[in-house]
């Protein structure tokens, strides 16, 4: 498999390798169902944003990434970006997606239906999952987020699952933080995971990335 961790340009792109399927869970009342694709292919989108551009990679079952300017290599892994022109289905998830980020940093959305694909382990599953129960302008614990999975003492797991989580500010992982109230590690940075929260309390900083 290949890191995603831009956009690149249509001739740029780079064709997609047939990959195994890891385990995958949509979490929507749309499900998305494909017309023709590339087995394993992902297509790309960039949005402009106040914490950076932002990309954003989507398959036959829903967005499956979104990534940061500077991605850690290894963080997310997704599937190389087809140069084929993107299935309607695909490119129907890709334009909700960028529409509601753009009402989400707008401040008019504070939830997402966007169809999702995640892949990960069934114990990242489950925290990724109970990532999208935190309400939009609140924040949990490690701790309190494992005991919601059933085990206060897997804060450390929980830790690592939210640090590969692949769909960033969807998939909120940037709301939960230290037992003392600290901001703890995050796949966009200290920084932006500050400008989130801040965007949801309602408020904004003056200037952003």
């Amino acid at each position: 498999m290949a890191v995603v961790r831009a956009a690149p340009p249509v001739g740029d792109a780079v064709t997609a390798q047939p990959t195994q399927r890891a385990q995958r869970v949509v979490r929507s009342e749309r499900v998305v169902r494909s017309e023709t694709y590339t087995e394993g292919a992902v297509w790309v989108r960039t949005l402009e944003s106040p914490v950076g551009t932002l990309t954003l990679a989507a398959g036959a079952g829903g967005l499956q990434a979104l990534l940061w300017p500077s991605e850690d290599p290894g963080r997310v892994l997704v599937p190389g970006a087809s140069t084929d022109p993107a299935p309607s289905d695909v490119a129907a998830v890709l334009d909700d997606a960028v529409a509601q980020l753009e009402e989400y940093f707008a401040g008019s959305r504070t939830t997402f239906d966007v169809a999702l694909d995640p892949h990960g382990t069934p114990f990242q599953l489950r925290a990724w999952e109970a990532l999208r129960a935190i309400p939009y302008g609140q924040t949990v614990s490690y701790g309190e987020q494992a005991r919601r999975l059933g085990d206060v003492r897997m804060s450390r797991a929980v830790g690592a699952a939210n640090g590969r989580n692949p769909i960033s500010i969807i998939v909120p992982c940037h709301r939960v933080i230290g037992a003392d109230g600290s901001l703890t590690g995050f796949g966009g940075g200290l920084a932006a995971k500050a400008w989130l929260l801040d965007h949801e309390r309602g408020q904004p900083r003056l200037i952003g990335f």
